[in-house]
């Protein structure tokens, strides 16, 4: 972008508010095929707002497969330094519903619901001189946010791409990659393929990501921040990999939408003050659940997200383990222990908000829902 054009754009973005989830939906503007099975939807909001978010961040869709809908969570493969609108790019696994339903359904002028963005798993959060992008399959979407980001605002960058894949033609984004790299002095592609296809000639890199092919793909993986993205069997055999060579593994990020490992019992994020912190109830607990006028109540041991749900009100809610941030709501009054995994801000917590998946009352609690 030139200098004018910069000018117009921030001028135009400060006239506008940026989308808000609870109130905006998004409309279907473009839907692409980039693989076998793999599609890249993307939206705008239908308020005509722009989109701030991280790259490598995730968004819930709110799918109406059903009389209730399923609630899906997919990585934005689009950068925010394009703030008008919003993609991801999905691939439909077999028994798939709500993606199935997507490919089936959505179509430019379709509106969907969303919630998000969120998800800590960025660059942004984890600046370096140096970075190595690990993919497979369809985990290649937070990598290809990360790098339309880098291409846009620090073209430079020193990037090392390795994405896994079973056939060429499975390579997702394969000719941007490809148009990237000759774009991008910092960027050095490496793809792997597990077999060959009668469909594409293949003279690159066969086989499985180990010991012996990575350092021929990227020599100096020691020296770099890595981000790896893929099937967990996939991200596993990296982790164990870069172990074994002696990486540091506080530079190793990666993401997940699977429930982390719990070592040890997490402090609670809210308790009571001042004074000692309440304890879990031993009997019921009153709550109200304001905008639906519905009192309801709470058992020992169970979250607001449960009561709720006990009480016929509807909350959103998709991972239920404290990571999406979609069952995100305001707290009026009562206190509550609340367990999370990255799925809501400390400010947002200061202003009241909870996550109903993870949030067990420790007192009378006013929910604004």
């Amino acid at each position: 972008m030139n200098a004018i054009t910069d000018r117009v754009l921030y001028r135009h973005l400060d006239e506008m508010a940026p989308w808000n989830d609870r109130l905006q939906v998004l409309e279907c503007i473009g839907v692409v095929d980039e693989a076998p099975e793999v599609k890249t939807f993307t939206f705008r909001s239908d308020n005509q707002t722009w989109f701030r978010y991280r790259p490598g961040q995730f968004v819930t869709l709110e799918i109406p497969v059903g009389d209730e809908p399923v609630m899906r969570t997919y990585t934005l493969s689009s950068s925010p330094s394009r703030p008008f609108s919003i993609a991801v790019t999905v691939k439909a696994q077999a028994g798939s519903i709500g993606t199935r339903w997507m490919f089936e359904n959505i179509r430019p002028g379709s509106h969907i619901r969303a919630y998000g963005p969120a998800g800590d798993f960025s660059h942004h959060n984890h600046p370096a001189g140096k970075y190595l992008f690990v993919s497979a399959g369809s985990g290649i979407t937070p990598m290809m946010s990360m790098l339309r980001w880098l291409n846009d605002c620090s073209p430079a960058t020193d990037v090392g791409f390795v994405h896994c894949a079973r056939r060429p033609e499975d390579i997702i984004f394969r000719k941007e990659l490809e148009l990237l790299g000759s774009r991008m002095p910092g960027l050095s592609l490496g793809f792997l393929i597990e077999e060959r296809s009668s469909r594409e000639g293949w003279y690159g890199h066969m086989g499985r990501i180990d010991a012996v092919r990575l350092p021929l793909l990227v020599s100096d993986f020691r020296d770099r921040e890595v981000f790896c993205c893929g099937p967990e069997p996939f991200m596993r055999a990296v982790r164990e990999m870069l172990a074994s060579a002696g990486f540091d593994m506080a530079h190793y990020h990666q993401e997940s939408f699977s429930a982390p490992v719990v070592e040890a019992p997490a402090a609670p994020a809210e308790e009571s003050v001042p004074g000692a912190p309440l304890q879990p109830a031993e009997m019921p607990l009153p709550v109200r659940f304001a905008l639906s006028e519905v009192d309801g109540e709470c058992l020992p041991g169970q979250t607001v997200l449960q009561t709720a749900r006990a009480s016929g009100v509807r909350i959103p809610a998709a991972c239920e383990f404290g990571l999406c941030g979609t069952c995100k709501v305001k707290k009026l009054s009562g206190v509550v222990e609340m367990n999370h995994n990255g799925g809501i801000l400390d400010h947002e917590i200061e202003d009241g908000f909870i996550l109903a998946c993870c949030s067990k009352p420790l007192s009378a609690v006013e929910i604004e829902v």
